[in-house]
């Protein structure tokens, strides 16, 4: 069985990692730099570092955070906000992102997906979806889950992967920072669709939240969270035990 990764998230937010529920209530947590140098060492296997206010902002992303935190972490980093051009993926991937994430930037130009799987290869590339019930339909949120687009989800990401995406990032909007699990009905059925990697994000509040997600949906890849790794409630090293005497493997320290 392929080892399943865990990942912390930083929502960064003016220079800072924030954290809040359901993608509203931003609170300040730590150092984007502090933080991503801590999980770096402490049993990450990657990292996601998202500018969470860029494309709502109409801006770029903060390169200068973002290259500080790259020189400080040896493991692989996925850089998204902002992301609307293969000029910005260029800049992104120079100041030393490994992956680089597109969300509202692909729902306006679907295309960029497949650009950029070319020039930069499909491994590279990264869907990020925020995804929110509406009237019982999965439905796209753009601009940090500020705006609804309409558009299907399960269509979206099978769109998204035919066009090259390498893996998908599924948000769950509903159960952002609620802490009462990951929302297993959407990444079902988002993971029966694609063949790519799916990451679930949204929901965890403890180690079981992470052992239910991979025993019951075993072609998820990888499990995304952050105010329980940010505030200390979940240790890495001991989420990766746990799964471990459940028979889930993943990349441990002996």
């Amino acid at each position: 069985m392929i080892t399943k990764r865990i990942i912390p998230c930083l929502d960064v937010k003016a220079g800072r990692v924030v954290k809040g529920v359901n993608f509203e209530g931003l609170s300040d947590v730590s150092s984007p730099v502090e933080l991503g140098k801590y999980y770096s060492d402490n049993g990450a296997d990657e990292l996601v570092f998202y500018d969470i206010t860029a494309s709502s902002d109409g801006r770029r992303l903060f390169t200068d955070i973002l290259t500080e935190v790259a020189s400080k972490i040896f493991i692989p980093l996925t850089v998204g906000g902002g992301i609307n051009s293969l000029d910005d993926f260029d800049r992104v991937l120079k100041c030393g992102a490994d992956k680089v994430s597109v969300n509202s930037g692909a729902i306006k130009n679907p295309n960029l997906i497949e650009e950029a799987a070319k020039r930069y290869g499909d491994q590279c590339v990264v869907l990020s979806v925020d995804v929110k019930r509406v009237a019982g339909k999965f439905t796209v949120f753009a601009k940090g889950g500020r705006e609804n687009t309409g558009i299907d989800a399960l269509e979206w990401i099978k769109a998204g992967a035919e066009r090259g995406a390498g893996e998908i990032v599924l948000n769950s909007i509903d159960t952002d920072g609620v802490k009462r699990g990951f929302d297993l009905e959407m990444l079902r059925a988002v993971s029966e669709i694609v063949s790519v990697p799916v990451i679930a994000s949204g929901g965890a509040g403890k180690i079981d939240d992470f052992i239910t997600l991979f025993r019951e949906l075993p072609k998820v890849d990888a499990g995304l969270a952050a105010s329980i790794f940010h505030f200390g409630e979940v240790k890495i090293n001991e989420l990766k035990e746990a799964l471990y005497r459940n028979g889930i493997p993943t990349r441990r320290k002996i």
